[in-house]
């Protein structure tokens, strides 16, 4: 029996749209985003990740995503990694893990 083609889905979305962030708000070439896994270090790792690329990239987030984000939402843990940070992308956007 064959198995179906999968689709691509909600979490192939966030990850994609979260890696355009990177790339495009922190001035990351495309293939060094494309190397992160979920434990490449991000805030604090990463020069261009400081804390006002932080406060760029919610702004960012929000008018691509169409999210609202509140102050209690973020926590710095959220920036620590890819994978913490992608969690929080499809928290915020409403699309669970795989």
């Amino acid at each position: 029996m064959q198995q179906p083609v999968p689709k691509p889905d909600q979490t192939d979305a966030a990850d994609i749209a979260l890696r355009g962030l990177l790339s495009d708000v922190l001035g990351l070439d495309e293939s060094r985003v494309a190397a992160f896994n979920g434990g490449t270090h991000l805030f604090g790792a990463l020069p261009e990740f400081d804390s006002m690329a932080v406060a760029n990239f919610l702004t960012e987030m929000e008018e691509r995503l169409g999210v609202l984000i509140e102050d209690d939402d973020v926590e710095a843990e959220d920036f620590m990694t890819y994978g913490r940070l992608l969690h929080f992308v499809r928290r915020k956007t409403g699309n669970p893990a795989a």
